[in-house]
């Protein structure tokens, strides 16, 4: 189809449009409502079960042992432990077994801004061992993370994320200033440019899906100053739970991960952690048979089920309402070409092949599509705006990126033309002759 027979057509298209207004409008209703409600809920589902970190998820793992008591054990019938005490931690951090490994833990820190204009404020921090920047590959916009002597040393430093250095310095490089946390004195090395994976997948027990910290310390540091923890701990035994933790206390309250470039990486590092467990286990720390799990980003968001139940029940609730407005449509559709037939047939007489009608019957189909997009993203933008009113964990997230953005459009055009295609190849059907004597 040429561009001026397209434009022809198009032409045609709007002309017939026009004739019956209320008919056209029902149409682009039906899909618009069809593709409002589904692009809705495709876009929260598209959120969270995204990649987070897209090219390096696949060689990131976070590992689980089982350092508990026999108090309640029933062999095979349970899973390790979801967090790590300080002294597994610590253990499998110092091993080095991993290409890179970094432990970390969140909290809320108290900021003491030496503007006068600003008063105190809390705001959400990470404290991680140094590999936590070059393993999940952050972005700085000044300066950069800290070392492995300032691990060592628990030095007062920290980086900012960028939305805090914005609140704090206006965007400028503030590395080499000084911030006071906690009634300490820390020096600013690093600013943090655009970086918030979606979910949170590092650590989703402290913040929400799309949650992202305002500040990052080194761990030692963190628990030289006494700076607050934030999140889920399970102890056993005679351990005890608090933002303050007795690093001896057998509790659970860190998040290992580290990166295996390989697979035969990834099957001598679980070999490990079984040959610890057993270590630990000899040693009488350990009561449970060896127990552990070694799963990547997507394997680990799967199996903390991330992505709600009820938000995939909703999205094809959503799909199958999409395929009864696309059932409405298509007999919509029948009725006003088959209304047609006379005009049809006149064009069949002059010359036009069943092609040529089936072609600009499509072209009008699109045309409803197209508008039935613009009000199905309309409609999508005010489903997300409600959504994000919700009081659930990822309602920040219901956002409309530029990919959904254009699946609505293709799914708009895409379901009126399929809705089109039979209502245009019936009304192609009838003989021209015989219409025109019936007239």
């Amino acid at each position: 189809m040429g561009n001026g027979m397209f434009g022809y057509y198009l032409d045609l298209a709007l002309r017939s449009l026009k004739r019956n207004k209320a008919l056209t409008a029902l149409m682009v209703v039906a899909i618009a409502l069809g593709i409002g409600a589904s692009m809705t809920t495709l876009t929260v589902l598209h959120v969270l079960s995204g990649d987070p970190l897209p090219g390096r998820s696949s060689q990131l793992y976070y590992p689980q042992i089982d350092p508990r008591d026999s108090h309640g054990y029933l062999p095979g019938q349970s899973q390790p432990m979801d967090q790590m005490s300080w002294i597994d931690g610590m253990n499998l951090l110092q091993a080095k077994r991993a290409d890179r490994q970094a432990l970390m833990t969140g909290g809320t820190v108290a900021i003491q801004p030496a503007q006068s204009t600003l008063d105190p404020f809390y705001v959400d921090a990470r404290y991680a061992s140094w590999q936590f920047f070059p393993m999940f590959g952050t972005p700085f916009l000044y300066g950069h993370g800290w070392g492995a002597a300032d691990d060592n040393a628990s030095a007062r430093v920290v980086v900012l994320s960028a939305k805090l250095n914005d609140k704090l310095f206006g965007g400028r490089d503030s590395t080499g200033q000084t911030l006071r946390l906690q009634d300490a004195d820390f020096r600013i090395i690093g600013v943090l440019g655009d970086w918030r994976p979606t979910p949170h997948f590092y650590d989703l027990d402290t913040t929400s899906y799309g949650g992202s910290e305002g500040i990052y310390v080194p761990l030692s540091t963190s628990q030289d100053v006494g700076m607050q923890h934030a999140g889920g701990v399970d102890c056993w035994g005679n351990g005890g739970s608090g933002t303050y933790i007795d690093h001896d206390a057998p509790c659970a309250w860190l998040q290992l991960w580290v990166q295996l470039d390989s697979p035969a990486k990834v099957v001598a590092y679980k070999t490990f952690l079984v040959h610890y467990s057993q270590e630990q286990r000899a040693l009488g720390r350990f009561q449970r048979a060896p127990d552990v799990q070694l799963r990547n980003v997507m394997q680990w968001l799967d199996y903390n089920m991330v992505v709600p139940d009820d938000v995939r029940l909703q999205t094809w609730l959503a799909f199958g309402f999409l395929l009864v407005c696309l059932v409405n449509t298509v007999g919509l559709m029948l009725a006003k070409f088959l209304r047609r037939n006379a005009e049809l047939s006149v064009r069949r007489a002059l010359g036009a092949s069943r092609r040529a009608l089936f072609g600009q019957l499509l072209v009008e189909s699109g045309v409803i599509g197209l508008s039935g997009g613009v009000g199905g993203l309309l409609l999508a933008s005010l489903g997300l705006w409600l959504v994000r009113r919700q009081p659930t964990s990822y309602a920040a997230l219901a956002r409309l990126d530029p990919a959904m953005l254009l699946a609505t459009f293709l799914l708009a055009m895409g379901a009126s033309l399929l809705a089109g295609l039979l209502p245009a190849w019936r009304a192609c059907q009838i003989a021209p002759a015989l219409q025109l004597k019936s007239n």
